[in-house]
């Protein structure tokens, strides 16, 4: 025996909305299909319509303006029991703001329904035109009628791949229509017409709903798919991401007794990344809380690239230098983004590279010809150097880091060692 979908039987809405309408039937539908309240997950948009959250006895979740078929979605994905059904209300003004996650959705064929109610308008934020406002229609910024054509979101759900769509009237009883929607196995979308009574019918008099929608060149009916039904297994991938993850044991030791921060900087392709990583999974072979981060620009490859290591023998529950206690600086780029900070530099120490003149700072500087190791070395050698020069932990831990990642034949890392003890 299912509960009742529905609080309450006084919903919040307008009078003559037919978000009312849709909700009762929607609950209606849901029940005589035989489902328990709590089989249910209705992910509601921002809009009039999303205002039904508090009245029912479903799950609920109320997403950002447009996003609630991405949030449907992602429940559906989180979902282990396939007899739960997942069903996404959204507004004709969030369809568009979110359409291409309604088609993303569709294109998957993944087992959730929306239900568009395209009251043809902004009705929340005042009457405004929406991208499902059909030509000739009024609203406050189309006091002429709307100029353009809309959207038709039958026809771009049902052409990227749902098995089920439909456009009907939000008139009488809807319950079957929406029974039909919710009963499909796939992706179903049905867009339910309505007149808002506060702009709609205002702007628009003696205009019938039929009327406006047949004018707009739409047609009321269904639109079927035969497209194979998402499945859990085409989508994953693996279980557990950290499993692929090789552990790293504490095998040598460290002689750190507070926190130490690390910047390493120089140019796009220069392998300050990989230097900077390479120096944490050392770190952490020795006991060493460990956080990095990297920074560089959108445009990938061209540019300075920065890391910040955070090295702790307590928990280091933050990411992110403001002003390091080490700044390892190996190219123009580098100390460019770095300047600033390394300026503020009340002690401390700079490792740089022998051909950049270092800034006015109170930190110790070395300076040494990193880039000797080639460019694409430079960061590599200097934070090899550091490790060295400062004592911070054993060397033998960042080789054997080197050896466990395979870069022990793809780095001079011999070369490198020699210059260390020269």
């Amino acid at each position: 025996m299912t509960g009742s979908m529905l609080k309450t039987q006084s919903l919040p809405y307008c009078k003559g909305c037919g978000h009312d309408l849709i909700a009762v039937h929607t609950t209606k539908a849901l029940e005589r299909l035989g489902y328990d309240p709590l089989d249910v997950i209705m992910v509601t948009d921002i809009g009039c319509h999303g205002i039904i959250d508090k009245c029912l006895n479903t799950h609920t979740v109320h997403g950002l303006h447009g996003r609630s078929a991405a949030l449907g979605a992602g429940v559906f994905f989180g979902l282990e029991d396939t007899d739960k059904k997942v069903v996404v209300f959204i507004g004709d003004c969030g369809a568009t703001i979110g359409l291409q996650h309604i088609l993303e959705a569709a294109r998957l064929n993944l087992d959730i329904c929306v239900v568009v109610h395209n009251n043809m308008l902004y009705g929340m934020t005042g009457g405004q035109t929406s991208g499902l406002t059909p030509q000739g229609f009024r609203t406050t910024t189309s006091g002429e009628g709307n100029p353009l054509t809309a959207y038709d979101i039958c026809q771009l759900t049902h052409t990227a791949g749902a098995s089920y769509v439909a456009r009907i009237a939000g008139i009488g009883d809807i319950s079957a229509d929406l029974e039909k929607a919710f009963s499909q196995k796939g992706f179903s979308l049905i867009e339910i017409m309505e007149i808002c009574p506060s702009y709609g019918v205002k702007l628009n008099p003696g205009r019938k709903l039929k009327d406006v929608v047949k004018e707009s060149g739409r047609e009321f009916g269904e639109w079927l798919g035969n497209r194979q039904v998402f499945t859990h297994q085409q989508g994953k991938k693996n279980s557990d991401l950290l499993q692929q993850l090789q552990l790293i044991k504490k095998q040598f030791s460290h002689k750190l007794d507070d926190l130490q921060t690390i910047v390493i900087s120089g140019s796009a392709g220069e392998g300050v990344q990989l230097s900077a990583n390479l120096l944490a999974k050392a770190a952490m072979s020795t006991g060493l809380e460990v956080t990095q981060k990297g920074s560089y620009p959108v445009t990938v490859g061209v540019g300075f690239s920065t890391a910040e290591i955070n090295l702790s023998p307590d928990s280091v529950n933050f990411h992110g230098i403001s002003i390091p206690r080490i700044a390892i600086i190996t190219s123009t780029d580098g100390l460019n983004h770095n300047r600033n900070r390394i300026q503020q530099m009340g002690s401390g120490t700079l490792y740089i590279d022998s051909s950049l003149t270092p800034p006015e700072t109170s930190a110790k500087i070395i300076s040494r010809d990193f880039r000797s190791m080639g460019a694409r070395n430079a960061s590599i050698y200097a934070m090899m150097y550091y490790i060295q020069e400062s004592g911070v932990f054993d060397m033998e831990a960042i080789y054997h880091i080197m050896e466990m990642e395979g870069k022990s034949g793809k780095l001079p890392v011999e070369k490198i060692r020699e210059a260390l003890n020269d």
